[in-house]
């Protein structure tokens, strides 16, 4: 079969089968007597096997060894290819991250395509000067997308830039709720954390909805923050978590004073007064647990929270009685 033929039916043109020839990759068999190149069934089989590396990304040289070299083992090139086509995928996807990023600020001119390009490369720098600066500026200097914010906020593990960064977020609106919502389902604990504590300081219904669901989270840490952000914004939905909070001994003081703030009306005071004093009653309820609960009790009005301090000041643990019994000559001298 001549070349023109070979080219027609194989796809790969004449110059490539040329190229070929030259590399010594596929060499035609014979010649007319004219001279014209006249390929073989096998060479034209190696033409196909050729084409079928080179869609796997060979090169041509590795092409050659693949085919030529007897003792050739694939696995290993095999292994070679797939890191370099993840490599080259991962930078791809970064580069289309990127330029969405861009889209999505909406930039007017070549000056606003450079000023967020410079804004996101700053907040991946491996300074925490830079990534600072540049999230405090993010929400003046050009408006950078949400989801950029989100994700420097949810990596962030130097605690000024992570201040930064929920600063930023806190002043770019209800969009990155959401976002942040999903970090709470990362198998990393520390994303969580960054998560819940971004979204306790974002303001309106969306962060507060978001915080509410982050109560039913199998994270303690989780449930925490959201239970915090919800009692100073009055959410009752906060009650238990706070409780368990102070008879856990996980930032009881701070739960306690959430709870202070919730018991301002008589019937969430009486609430949380009863749910205070149906723990200290378990027996469950370990002493320093039943001291944390005595000592939240102070921040809670009204006669519930009043007669079980009452009752507590005579309790058989000493330290219970006198904590309630100081708490109530604090509450006589009010």
């Amino acid at each position: 079969m001549l070349i023109g033929e070979v080219a027609r039916r194989s796809g790969v043109s004449a110059r490539m089968l040329r190229h070929y020839e030259s590399l010594g990759l596929v060499r035609p068999s014979g010649r007319t007597g004219s001279g014209y190149r006249e390929y073989s069934r096998d060479d034209i089989r190696r033409i196909f096997h050729v084409e079928s590396l080179r869609s796997l990304g060979l090169s041509l040289r590795e092409i050659g060894r693949a085919l030529d070299e007897p003792g050739f083992a694939p696995a290993a090139l095999v292994d070679d290819l797939v890191r370099r086509t993840r490599e080259r995928i991962a930078a791809e996807t970064e580069l289309l991250t990127r330029l969405r990023r861009i889209d999505a600020a909406g930039p007017a001119g070549w000056e606003d395509v450079l000023q967020v390009v410079a804004l996101l490369q700053a907040l991946g720098s491996k300074s925490a000067d830079a990534r600072q600066r540049a999230a405090l500026s993010a929400v003046h200097e050009a408006a950078v997308p949400v989801e950029a914010l989100v994700e420097a906020a949810l990596s962030e593990a130097d605690p000024n830039v992570a201040g930064a960064l929920r600063w930023a977020l806190a002043r770019a609106g209800d969009d990155s709720a959401a976002l942040l919502a999903e970090g709470l389902g990362s198998p990393v604990a520390a994303v969580r954390e960054r998560a819940v504590k971004a979204l306790a300081e974002l303001p309106g219904g969306e962060a507060a909805g978001q915080l509410r669901h982050a109560l039913d989270s199998p994270d303690a840490v989780v449930r925490g923050h959201a239970a915090l952000a919800l009692g100073t914004r009055g959410v009752g939905d906060a009650v238990p978590t706070l409780v368990d909070m102070v008879v856990e001994g996980r930032n009881d003081t701070d739960a306690a004073d959430a709870l202070s703030v919730l018991a301002a009306g008589p019937e969430t005071a009486d609430r949380i007064a009863n749910a205070l004093v149906g723990r200290l009653a378990r027996d469950t309820t370990e002493a320093p647990a039943r001291g944390r609960l005595t000592q939240a009790l102070a921040g809670i009005p009204g006669a519930t929270a009043c007669g079980a301090l009452v009752e507590l000041s005579g309790d058989e643990d000493r330290a219970v009685a006198l904590t309630a019994t100081y708490l109530l000559r604090l509450r006589e001298g009010r």
